[in-house]
């Protein structure tokens, strides 16, 4: 029945803000991961599933390579490292407008003969001539690199020759998930990662950083065509919590209001969400805290 049927796990890479969740949820065709302008926001190794024309591609988006301050910094970096394992290929997102860095170079050294890897050049259309062409030249000398795209994830721009190199990467065997499934994430983990993505674009300065969701209830009430949710926005710090509150309350409404449009379209169905504001300190330096609010850095070193 598979014959001549690809399957396989092609792991995005890269570091803050290069455009690796906007990049999956372009080539998948669906929300995955959440996305916004402020570094870190992807926390967990998440699947994304494209089912197409006689292949299976499990895209794995990771979080943005950097150098880890506290324990959360840790438990991404371990997710990582955790997504490039023996997976069949990797996308390497690198931001084009500001140039191939050091450390985008030093992860292409390490890997490139060990795993295929395919450079995506993202946001192309944001950079100039003179810095595509130092990019192309310190790209020209890393060995092993099996295709360089240049790419806009933002507007699906030349995403298809992309595709293409990745295909190659699959090795032949069965599909490995359900061919109607685009996501292996729960309902609820996907409604904590909503909840957090409206609160990052509300948000400024240092408050978003130290900010987790934790859900208390998911339910659908028997029949009716309703889903009841309460969370709580968890921050570091009392004075962050008046931040996230707002005057009257308004900042707290902001996100309730812009994260139950997506909730809705999540479910299918209307959404009463109820969010609560709690202050748990330095969370973040905390095993046994970060392991409430979904990110179990022991269980992810095991894995």
């Amino acid at each position: 029945m598979y014959e001549n049927f690809k399957s396989g796990f092609i792991c995005i890479a890269g570091l803050a803000n290069a455009g690796k969740s906007t990049l999956t949820n372009a080539l998948v065709g669906e929300k995955v991961s959440i996305v916004s302008w402020r570094p870190q926001t992807t926390r967990n190794k998440l699947l994304g599933i494209i089912n197409g024309d006689g292949y299976q591609m499990v895209l794995i988006d990771t979080p943005g390579i950097h150098k880890a301050r506290n324990h959360l910094g840790e438990y991404m970096m371990q997710a990582v490292e955790s997504g490039l394992k023996d997976v069949d290929g990797v996308v390497y997102v690198i931001d084009a407008s500001r140039g191939m860095s050091a450390e985008d170079y030093e992860f292409l050294e390490k890997n490139a003969k060990k795993v295929p890897i395919a450079v995506a050049l993202n946001k192309q259309d944001a950079v100039t001539r003179e810095t595509l062409f130092v990019t192309l030249q310190k790209l020209n000398g890393v060995e092993g690199i099996k295709a360089v795209v240049p790419i806009s994830a933002k507007k699906c721009e030349n995403l298809e020759p992309l595709m293409t190199r990745l295909k190659e990467m699959l090795p032949e065997g069965a599909p490995m998930y359900p061919r109607d499934e685009y996501t292996q994430s729960s309902m609820r983990f996907m409604a904590t990662e909503i909840i957090r993505e409206k609160a990052l674009y509300l948000l400024d300065k240092e408050v978003p950083y130290g900010i987790g969701v934790s859900i208390n209830k998911f339910e659908e009430r028997g029949n009716q065509p309703i889903c009841d949710i309460d969370a709580d926005i968890v921050c570091e710090k009392q004075s962050h919590k008046a931040i996230v509150i707002g005057k009257g309350g308004e900042m707290l409404k902001k996100i309730a209001t812009q994260a139950r449009k997506d909730l809705e379209q999540l479910v299918g169905e209307k959404v009463f969400l109820t969010l609560y504001v709690r202050v748990k300190d330095e969370w973040r330096d905390s095993e046994y805290l970060m392991k409430e609010l979904g990110y179990d850095l022991r269980a992810l070193k095991k894995d």
